[in-house]
């Protein structure tokens, strides 16, 4: 069977599965050509599409090694009309960031920007890479300061989840600016639910 033959869709299968056996496959047999089928296939018709990213953010998850030469295709995804590649591809450029940090905060500009005209979803990925880019010295002040612009800006019911995943990357250095930003935004938090998590990180740092 060929790698598209393998794909979920091929199969007429609903669920994930044989998408995620198909990235263990590949990651077990280090299969650089299968690899370049499935991006071959990202203009294939749409539920093919959906497969081959899938497979290929599954393979970053378990290989970043297999995929990370790949950051410009990836990139030219995030302006895709179809959500699932578009965010995909967020989702597979955040676990090549620790492997090819330079290139990735270089399209930092390409990035932020999907995530401000994406889906939620997008944003999340998005700022799971500036919370890996914070975590690398070269790039933790930075990257930090386009942090704290997410933080300012994001969705009052998304801000919670940023808020805590943020914890790992707070140092004495950056914490009276993360409170501080924390701070000014629990006004607009309307649910109590959300407002008291965000409370509870800032009394971490506070």
């Amino acid at each position: 069977m060929s790698v598209i033959d393998k794909l979920a869709s091929s199969l007429d299968r609903r669920d994930e599965v044989p998408n995620q056996e198909l990235a263990k496959e590949i990651v077990s047999s280090q299969d650089k050509q299968a690899v370049k089928v499935l991006f071959e296939n990202l203009s294939n018709k749409k539920a093919i599409q959906n497969d081959c990213i899938k497979v290929l953010y599954e393979i970053g998850e378990q290989e970043p090694n297999l995929i990370s030469n790949h950051i410009n295709e990836f990139i030219a995804q995030l302006s895709s009309k179809n959500n699932r590649l578009q965010w995909g591809a967020m989702m597979a450029l955040g676990t090549i960031t620790r492997n090819r940090p330079k290139e990735i905060y270089k399209e930092l500009p390409v990035i932020l920007l999907a995530a401000d005209k994406g889906s939620v979803i997008t944003k999340d990925h998005a700022i799971n890479i500036l919370l890996k880019l914070c975590s690398i010295k070269a790039y933790s002040e930075s990257t930090f300061s386009l942090l704290v612009e997410q933080l300012l800006k994001s969705p009052t019911n998304q801000l919670p989840m940023y808020a805590e995943r943020s914890i790992p990357i707070i140092n004495d250095k950056n914490k009276t600016l993360f409170v501080k930003t924390l701070r000014s935004r629990l006004n607009d938090i309307e649910k109590e639910t959300k407002r008291k998590r965000v409370e509870k990180v800032i009394k971490e740092f506070d």
